[in-house]
């Protein structure tokens, strides 16, 4: 499989969505709304539950799986205002001492003009600021695609997961066709030229596991709840000011070795 057949793949219409994995993983759910500052964003959900028997906050870039909630979720392209109502789950989690476990499914943040207009950089980059200082742990899975500086806003975890068929890249092939070669049918090549395949991100260092799908995504489920509970256990014990110290460390490290 190329690396283009794998984008395809990712982005299927078949692979189950963020909330599918949700109501599989998390009990007793509850979804909260809004940002406290101007709306609610469908592409985030948002909310707290039971997980093995422990409470946590989680957030999901969700997709959407038919055409009408794809409009209503902007096809996982979060506003502003999805990024400041991930931001306010964070503080609640670092007060109330509980982990934030993040399922990521995105092609990038929302870039229309109204987005630019209410402040999508700054909001992404509220975001990477305070989790990356978050003392409580932070497990972020990609299940689909993860697609730039959306996709990090829930993504500077302590550790950060990838689905076998899942993608991780700066830039959409389509877009990185555009620019660099100038050319948007050259979408193929740019998707070589990405390395944007959990295969390269694992040799890349930029994730630490790969989770098994199976032919019809029926693996993803239980491989993502080992993934947590491994993840969770590994960081049974350590103080807060450990969990930021090693978040912070596992990202000052990318890119040391090219």
């Amino acid at each position: 499989m190329n690396a283009y057949q794998k984008v395809q793949l990712a982005r299927s219409n078949l692979r189950p969505d963020a909330n599918a994995y949700i109501s599989r993983l998390i009990e007793g759910f509850i979804e909260l709304h809004g940002d406290r500052r101007y709306a609610d964003d469908a592409a985030v959900v948002a909310g707290l539950g039971y997980f093995e028997g422990q409470c946590v906050t989680v957030l999901s870039l969700e997709k959407g799986v038919d055409t009408p909630e794809r409009l209503r979720r902007n096809f996982g392209s979060a506003q502003p205002e999805g990024y400041r109502k991930s931001l306010w789950h964070m503080r609640q989690a670092e007060k109330f001492k509980r982990p934030v476990l993040c399922l990521v499914d995105t092609a990038g943040a929302a870039c229309g003009m109204g987005a630019e207009e209410r402040g999508q950089g700054q909001a992404i980059a509220e975001n990477l600021w305070e989790m990356m200082g978050l003392t409580v742990p932070v497990l972020s899975v990609i299940i689909g695609e993860g697609g730039s500086g959306g996709a990090l806003a829930l993504a500077c975890a302590n550790r950060v997961y990838m689905l076998e068929n899942a993608i991780y890249s700066v830039l959409s092939p389509e877009g990185a066709a555009s620019i660099i070669y100038k050319d948007a049918g050259k979408v193929e090549e740019a998707s070589e030229a990405l390395k944007l395949s959990a295969q390269d991100m694992l040799r890349f260092g930029v994730i630490e596991e790969i989770l098994p799908e199976g032919s019809q995504f029926e693996l993803a489920a239980p491989a993502i709840r080992e993934a947590f509970v491994k993840g969770l256990e590994q960081m049974k014990g350590l103080s807060g000011e450990q969990i930021r110290s090693q978040r912070y460390a596992r990202f000052a490290k990318l890119g040391g070795d090219f």
